[in-house]
């Protein structure tokens, strides 16, 4: 579940603050923790996990007869083309042409709706955790809870005793490290579409 990224979680619950401003404040405690490390241990992660395989599988079939249907359909193109008048071998290689315009549009909207589905998955997670970083923050103290990973992680140093990661997980009842194994073997979910034809069929000679 490590795997996949969570870039939303982590703009989420990222608090930005000036360095020096926090020098100027030694009362302040503030902690961090790894947003990606918590949610792979959540319960919730097998879920959304197998949940977006699924949905990224049932694109992928979607896909694959789109892409059949044009390779058959070219095939046979490209077997009569030549014993074809020319009205209706312009009908067929228009035809083959929209196919083709439709398999790569149908990757575009793919791949959005696949993140989408991440999104949403994600969210009850997310909001699960937004409310625990809460509490243990108001408990124990912490002024600001900053994240430890992410393309763009706020956190470039910080004292092991810091990291309220355990914490968060214990709150929320879960044992930490006990789902370490499975979460690092999980693959990323595969991306849901696979390449399209890429090329339109080549003409044959016009029949006199």
């Amino acid at each position: 579940m490590n795997k996949i990224r969570f870039a939303l979680a982590a703009a989420a619950l990222i608090f930005t603050t000036s360095t020096a401003t926090l020098a100027q404040q030694a009362s302040l405690k503030i902690g961090y923790t790894s947003v990606d490390y918590v949610l792979s241990q959540m319960p919730e992660s097998k879920q959304i996990e197998s949940d977006l395989k699924a949905y990224s599988s049932q694109l992928e079939a979607q896909l694959k007869s789109k892409i059949a249907d044009y390779q058959t359909k070219a095939e046979a193109y490209q077997k009569g083309a030549s014993a074809m008048t020319d009205v209706v071998r312009a009908d067929k290689e228009k035809e083959l042409t929209g196919l083709q315009g439709s398999i790569q549009e149908f990757q575009r909207s793919a791949d959005n709706s696949l993140q989408q589905k991440q999104q949403t998955l994600l969210k009850p997670a997310l909001d699960k955790l937004q409310k625990t970083i809460d509490a243990v923050a108001t408990e124990n103290g912490y002024t600001y809870v900053l994240n430890s990973d992410g393309a763009s992680p706020v956190l470039l140093h910080g004292p092991k005793e810091g990291d309220i990661s355990d914490m968060i997980l214990k709150k929320m009842g879960v044992t930490p490290g006990a789902n370490q194994a499975s979460a690092q073997a999980a693959p990323a979910p595969a991306k849901a579409t696979p390449a399209a034809p890429a090329t339109t069929p080549a003409k044959k000679g016009k029949k006199k």
